[in-house]
């Protein structure tokens, strides 16, 4: 009787401590996919420490962390972690394409094509990954290619309107302007008001000329993206050619301000600080 009393007890322990574990788990794995990446980071870490998950949770627990190291522009604690999930998960396109976008924002653009190539390879039709290294040749200056791989991306998923805008700025800055104009209208019809887009078709009207046209998308874009500092930057290029010195030295102030290489990057665009 006695043993037999103890073994209930012990099982109740063991039941006890699984449905604990399972709590902490869920717990865990809600902070690990959290759109916070402060809560993400604490999550996944928890998981991995615990060491107690598939191979293939494992990787995913690294990959979440990897993206929620990227948001705070940490990339070589992100790469480490992305190493560690393709280490688990040699088949994961989306490891693959992860890091290769770190080793873009850290300037390693070889390495981050390799990724890019992986992750096309593993999954031929990932359009996110054809557009991550279509910017990454149009960063090393090889805009046919860059605009291949938008191509390509916008083939396989038309509705992606990060492509399209993609897709406009390089063709802007290749002197492509009707071609670009009608990417951003495009872009900005699939995702009205994005920021970035206004921004890029504010480019190709500077780079046209239509100076009024690229003050308002510009204006546009700094109501939506107050910290843009190209919006800020080709604002002021395009006041200045009408004639308002005092606003052209106010913005471009501004942007060199949140960016002080900005004006080293239109000049690679093509356009120069009057």
């Amino acid at each position: 009787m006695g043993w037999a009393k103890q073994a209930v007890v012990s099982l109740a322990v063991i039941s006890l401590a699984t449905i604990a574990f399972a709590q902490t788990r869920d717990e865990g794995w809600k902070r690990c996919t959290s759109e916070d990446s402060g809560e993400r980071i604490s999550g996944c870490t928890a998981i991995i420490e615990a060491a107690r998950e598939s191979k293939d949770n494992l990787a995913k627990a690294y990959n979440n962390r990897g993206t929620a190291y990227d948001d705070k522009g940490d990339y070589d604690r992100a790469i480490q972690d992305y190493d560690q999930a393709i280490r688990l998960n040699p088949n994961d396109a989306g490891a693959f394409n992860n890091r290769g976008y770190s080793y873009g924002r850290r300037k390693d653009y070889d390495h981050a094509i390799a990724d890019y190539d992986e992750a096309i390879r593993l999954n031929p039709n990932y359009a996110e990954a054809y557009n991550n290294r279509g910017i990454v040749y149009r960063h090393k200056g090889d805009y046919d290619r860059a605009i291949n791989d938008y191509n390509e991306a916008i083939r396989l998923k038309p509705k992606y309107a990060a492509a399209w805008d993609s897709r406009c700025w390089c063709r802007a800055i290749a002197g492509q302007l009707q071609e670009a104009l009608s990417d951003c209208n495009e872009s900005l019809r699939l995702q009205p008001n994005d920021g970035h887009t206004l921004d890029s078709r504010g480019f190709a009207y500077l780079k046209m000329r239509k100076y009024a046209e690229a003050i308002a998308d510009y204006d546009a874009a700094l109501k939506v993206s107050p910290n843009l500092a190209s919006s800020f930057y080709g604002r002021g290029l395009a006041k200045g050619a009408t004639g308002d010195k005092a606003g052209a030295d106010a913005d471009i102030a501004a942007a060199r301000q949140i960016k002080p290489g900005i004006a080293e990057n239109f000049k690679q665009y093509g356009i120069v600080d009057p």
